[in-house]
């Protein structure tokens, strides 16, 4: 079952809350002493993660299906993608058994479609929550994470703001699960972050945007030089790209303006400029080696001197 993505509802009545975890979605069939873990692309990937092959014990049941995500969580217990990202496409059994020790996940299962012969894809949320939550999977790498229910949206996407984390979720508390369908009865509130950044180039766009900007090279200050932390690709309309090849074009240099201990990946086709205009961009999050992920342009900001932009906290 898969989610749309919206805004609070209006009213928190009739819905159920829970964080959105940044990971690996996928399906735990557990028989016995047996677990078999499907991504969302119906591939088999139970090889890739041997620490979870006690799922099944730990219920102590003889039958479940769980839907749940994979996990790595960052040396402040909040989901890493980055870190997770070393443990996906692994095809070594013997590769995937050494990870698991310098790259830990966890399964956190926030939903039970069968149980013991009996599916329960046609129960209401709060009841397969209600027999998920009896399975007591409060120990080792499954763990069944909070569902808040009468409480405030706005507060519970305020603690994952807090906390670093994707979102939140918004489920119907008397829906039903549907598999394979991205139903209005769940729906993904994802948190989203600002930065001011410095322009220091740009790299030419392919495709349908030949011949235009296709993304800005940005960075912020740091101990007195311009540190490069990603690229910007998205968020400009025609009128916007238009503004900004006039805006760059007088502010064309031959080197770089970024620092050498933040090098731009394949600088070859870059174009640099003088390092004088900021922008506001939306992103996700910050990656473990100072890369915006998921930036999008909202504008200039012609109010800002450059050398007053630095990563915000």
């Amino acid at each position: 079952m898969l989610a749309t993505t919206g805004t609070l509802p209006s009213d928190d009545a009739g819905w159920a809350y829970e964080m959105k975890w940044d990971g690996l979605r996928a399906i735990a069939f557990a028989e016995e002493d047996r677990v078999r873990l499907t991504s969302r692309t119906t591939r088999d990937i139970t090889h890739a993660y041997p620490e979870l092959a006690g799922l099944a014990h730990a219920a102590g049941v003889r039958q479940a299906i769980f839907d749940g995500e994979i996990v790595a969580f960052g040396g402040h217990a909040w989901p890493d993608f980055e870190s997770l990202q070393q443990r996906m496409n692994i095809s070594s059994a013997a590769q995937a058994k050494v990870l698991a020790t310098q790259v830990p996940v966890s399964y956190p299962a926030f939903d039970l479609l069968w149980l013991n012969g009996q599916p329960l894809l046609d129960l209401p949320y709060t009841r397969r929550r209600e027999l998920l939550e009896n399975l007591g999977l409060d120990k080792g790498r499954w763990q069944v994470p909070p569902s808040f229910v009468g409480e405030s949206g706005a507060d519970i996407q305020a603690v994952s703001k807090q906390q670093r984390l994707e979102g939140i979720m918004a489920k119907r508390l008397q829906s039903r699960y549907e598999p394979g369908r991205r139903s209005p009865a769940w729906r993904k509130i994802k948190n989203v972050y600002r930065q001011e950044v410095v322009i220091g180039g740009w790299k030419p766009g392919e495709g349908g945007r030949a011949g235009w900007i296709g993304s800005l090279l940005v960075g912020v200050y740091s101990g007195g030089e311009l540190v490069y932390c990603g690229h910007v690709g998205t968020g400009f309309t025609q009128q916007t790209l238009r503004m900004l090849a006039e805006r760059l074009a007088p502010l064309r240099r031959d080197t770089s303006p970024f620092s050498e201990r933040s090098p731009v990946e394949d600088p070859r086709s870059s174009q640099w400029v003088n390092p004088v205009l900021v922008a506001e961009i939306e992103f996700a999050d910050w990656t473990k080696s100072g890369r915006l992920r998921a930036p999008s342009f909202k504008g200039l900001r012609d109010d800002k001197n450059p050398e007053d932009v630095v990563r915000e906290p």
